[in-house]
């Protein structure tokens, strides 16, 4: 192999990175366009969660004991989760929409990357949805949650919910490359809001009979919830932190990898 050969290729690889990040950003860039064109479909997302927050907190808060703590810094994580949960919908429906106009297809037959068009949805989902969980934490600043968690402790809840957005929007893709309909392509997420209520998320689960009990305390939510919850309190996390990143990491993988093999059928 000549001198030139061996220095070509590093080239090549770094060139054909940086075409497919530019590419997953051009991409990307359009997707947010349409989402700032309907900003409705972002207080959507959030309403639902904020009802939640003033349901319980108001309503239901008062007849459930917690301990010490306030009940809406009780509630906030699993208010967190349902917020995610409800915004990956739109990015099902928008890559549906996307599928059965042809738009996809169009894209990927240009000089693209091939993995571009998917995480645009997905980067896409994760500008959206931390914006709908911004005004969450501050509708729940206003009834009064209140944290005395560090800088640090902040960053790592941040980073908790940035991957529980990328694991559920990588399910989401799924259920948009495999949906039949439009309501298809949305009634997925539907599990996934009401799996925080089979969960530590409104309750302790020590209230809860004996199936239930072990179905929640086995669950991803507990784990995720628990392990915010503390760190929002300020409070040693334990080992809750590495059964949730577990739990997260691995849906992010499967997910994805099954998402990525839906695509590459697609285009066969």
């Amino acid at each position: 192999m000549s001198t030139h050969a061996i220095h070509a290729d590093p080239a090549v690889g770094s060139g054909a990175t940086l075409r497919g990040i530019r590419d997953v950003a051009t991409l990307t860039g359009r997707s947010l366009r349409h989402v700032l064109r309907s900003p409705d479909t972002i207080v959507t997302t959030a309403v639902m969660p904020i009802a939640f927050l003033l349901l319980f907190t108001f309503v239901l808060g008062g007849a459930i004991d917690v301990g010490d703590a306030a009940y809406v810094d009780y509630l906030l994580p699993g208010i967190l989760l349902i917020t995610i949960a409800s915004g990956i919908a739109y990015t099902s429906y928008r890559l549906f929409l996307d599928l059965q106009a042809g738009i996809v297809e169009r894209l990927q037959a240009m000089p693209i990357a091939r993995s571009a068009v998917l995480w645009a949805h997905v980067l896409t989902s994760l500008v959206a949805n931390l914006v709908s969980l911004a005004v969450v934490v501050l509708a729940a600043l206003a009834m009064g949650f209140r944290s005395g968690a560090g800088i640090g402790a902040w960053l790592a809840v941040a980073g908790i919910l940035v991957l529980v957005t990328l694991a559920l929007t990588w399910v989401a893709i799924i259920a948009g490359l495999t949906a039949r309909s439009v309501d298809g392509a949305s009634a997925f997420s539907y599990p996934l809001i009401l799996l925080p209520f089979v969960s530590s998320a409104f309750v302790p689960t020590e209230t809860m009979p004996g199936p239930v009990r072990w179905f929640a305390e086995h669950q991803p939510v507990t784990a995720i919830v628990d392990a915010m919850r503390a760190l929002l309190a300020g409070e040693p996390v334990g080992g809750e932190l590495a059964v949730a990143l577990a739990w997260v990491l691995g849906i992010l993988v499967v997910a994805a990898t099954i998402a990525a093999a839906i695509q590459r059928r697609r285009r066969a």
